[in-house]
């Protein structure tokens, strides 16, 4: 039996606010939402703002499994009784409802990688993890099996289907898979999913962190996204193309096409932190990989570029890492597809070469932005980002992340590091 909701928000920097409510008040609650001062999260409201209200979604409710009188619903965030423009969720919503006037619904899964650490941070827990190549390392894998055990079975116990657990390339580094979904279920999943794994790992006297480049010489934190759109109840993929090599429709590749075209509008979204861009520019790793991207490609089965066709009806999207605002990234990924299959813009010829060996002798391959700075400003400056989502948010965002990264400059070189891992370890 639940004895109490947390009524779960998600605000522009994708952390997760929420209000615990006792069973007795939330009928009420549902009706009129749980009130918060919305000046004291990143949304950019003055403190003279009023009160904005979570309006919990009853399709959302998750009983903890570790924590059965416990139930979590997201929330959709509403101020002067209607909807806030600038939250995650709302603006996730208004990008499938824009599919769905074509009668288009986008299905998704994440792939959210993360690593078990010691309680300061410095530090994987596993003193033993130390292969060269610990990729699926099953020793590795196995000295964490009750941890890992109770997060999978949770998932099992709430239905999302989870298929596999990995141990990933870096040492410490771990992977989970579970089922696709709508958009929608995908994301609310993705924001709990992050909140399970780290309460679990704290149960067990472990850390648990999604940043993006916890350590220097590992492999970061990716968060890769599979995409595929279909038309009502999933009666039909419309990316799927038995005729087609890859096995993609002309409106995979189109929502293909709109994803390259805009990506670099997007990156502040997808790689939203000073340490995002330690991932993407990273140094070869003790594994010899960096498992991300740096140039605007596509290819066929093949992780070295930023979107992955490994099957047919459906591609992956490499860019995003573990600090991604889980509504942002599905928002962002629909709105730059909607745009490709609306124009027809094709992504022009897939490339099939080693782009961490090869990618250096292309000509006129556009390039990722290489710091938050540069990414901001393609966001600020973007066509696609303001039409879709409005001026207000991108220059709130703006504003809010400008703040974050003088706060980062002023401390000194040497500090940099310390400060990224206490501002974003959590993430």
């Amino acid at each position: 039996k639940i004895k109490y909701f947390l009524v779960s928000f998600v605000d522009l920097f994708g952390i997760q606010r929420a209000k615990l409510v006792p069973a007795r008040a939330i009928s009420e609650m549902q009706k009129t939402g749980a009130g918060f001062g919305g000046f004291a999260t990143y949304l950019d409201l003055d403190y003279d703002a009023p009160d904005m209200f979570a309006v919990p979604d009853p399709d959302s409710l998750i009983q903890l499994p570790w924590q059965q009188e416990v139930g979590w619903l997201a929330a959709d965030l509403v101020i002067n009784d209607k909807p806030m423009d600038q939250c995650p969720r709302v603006m996730l919503k208004q990008q499938i409802s824009k599919l769905k006037e074509s009668g288009y619904y986008m299905y998704t899964g994440v792939e959210c990688e993360f690593f078990l650490i010691t309680e300061d941070g410095k530090e994987i827990y596993d003193s033993r993890d130390t292969a060269s190549k610990p990729c699926y390392d099953v020793s590795a894998l196995m000295r964490r099996y009750d941890v890992l055990k109770e997060i999978s079975e949770a998932m099992i116990h709430l239905g999302w289907a989870p298929y596999q657990s990995d141990h990933e390339d870096a040492n410490g580094q771990f992977e989970m898979n579970w089922d696709y979904s709508d958009c929608l279920t995908t994301a609310d999943r993705h924001v709990f999913f992050k909140f399970m794994v780290k309460s679990i790992a704290e149960n067990h006297g472990l850390r648990a962190t999604f940043m993006p480049k916890p350590f220097e010489n590992l492999t970061g934190n990716g968060c890769h996204a599979h995409v595929s759109v279909w038309t009502k109840n999933k009666k039909r993929n419309i990316f799927l193309n038995h005729k087609d090599e890859l096995g993609l429709s002309r409106q995979g590749y189109n929502f293909i096409g709109g994803i390259m075209k805009s990506v670099d509008e997007f990156s502040a979204w997808l790689t939203p932190t000073v340490n995002s861009f330690e991932r993407l520019n990273a140094r070869m790793t003790d594994s010899g990989s960096t498992y991300s991207p740096t140039a605007i490609t596509y290819s066929g089965n093949n992780r070295t570029h930023m979107i992955r066709i490994p099957d047919k009806g459906r591609f992956e999207f490499r860019v995003a890492d573990g600090a991604v605002n889980p509504y942002l990234l599905q928002a962002s990924l629909a709105a730059m597809g909607i745009n490709g299959m609306e124009k027809n813009i094709w992504p022009g010829k897939r490339i099939d070469v080693n782009m961490y060996t090869e990618g250096k002798n292309l000509k006129d391959i556009k390039k990722l932005p290489n710091s938050l700075e540069s990414s901001l400003r393609l966001l600020t400056d973007g066509k696609l980002p303001k039409k879709v989502f409005g001026e207000k948010i991108i220059n709130s965002y703006e504003k809010l992340k400008k703040r974050e990264i003088s706060e980062y400059q002023k401390s000194n070189y040497a500090s940099r590091a310390n400060w990224a891992r206490q501002n974003v370890i959590d993430c």
